[in-house]
């Protein structure tokens, strides 16, 4: 996939991009709610799209590395609202009060990346059936992010940043995806709907 960096900041409207941009880092530096709070899981699927659209931004510059690193972070906070929508079905699945402590205490407000692939997989076993596949490209991006192309795909899965751009595209569009299917059942502010179309728009 070619990755142009045809909109470079002189090539566009400044104030514009300096207001989204401002926008973008309010919702992104903001203190999350509490994880027990009813707008913890709104407030990680903000964050989610905001992410992923700052990872189209930085693809279109041509900055695939750190295109890369902003979906990898997408997809974890969309994890976080996941884990804490179905918190409760999940600690009803677990095998150890540890487990289940460890899920409403770390899980939840943390995502650890070396965790993401089980609770991936948690996720699956009570109903999301394809989120394996989705985090498992969450977690190459994240290699890439460190690594950067490696011919060998000895230390990252991508011989080629034309190969990450691409992965970086489809994980935007998984977290698109299921911010519509969460839709009907989280409180769907104006600011998501914004911030949804925002990146649906960056898409095109």
């Amino acid at each position: 996939m070619h990755t142009p960096r045809s909109r470079q900041i002189g090539e566009i409207d400044i104030n514009r991009f300096a207001v989204q941009y401002v926008e973008h880092a309010k919702a992104l530096e903001a203190p999350l709610p509490k994880p027990t709070s009813e707008g913890y899981v709104t407030a990680r699927l903000l964050e989610a799209l905001v992410e992923a659209r700052l990872a189209l931004r930085y693809l279109k510059e041509g900055l695939v590395r750190n295109a890369a690193g902003k979906a990898f972070q997408a997809w974890r906070a969309l994890m976080a609202a996941l884990l804490r929508l179905e918190l409760e079905e999940l600690k009803v699945a677990a095998r150890s009060e540890d487990e289940r402590k460890w899920l409403e205490t770390v899980a939840v407000p943390r995502v650890p990346t070396g965790r993401m692939t089980a609770l991936s997989q948690m996720l699956e076993q009570i109903g999301y059936t394809d989120i394996s596949l989705w985090t498992s490209l969450a977690l190459s991006l994240h290699d890439y992010k460190h690594h950067g192309p490696d011919p060998d795909t000895a230390l990252s899965k991508y011989r080629s940043s034309e190969e990450a751009a691409y992965d970086v595209v489809k994980l935007v569009q998984g977290v698109i995806r299921y911010a519509e299917a969460l839709k009907p059942r989280v409180k769907w502010s104006q600011e998501l709907e914004k911030a949804l179309e925002e990146l649906k728009t960056s898409l095109r």
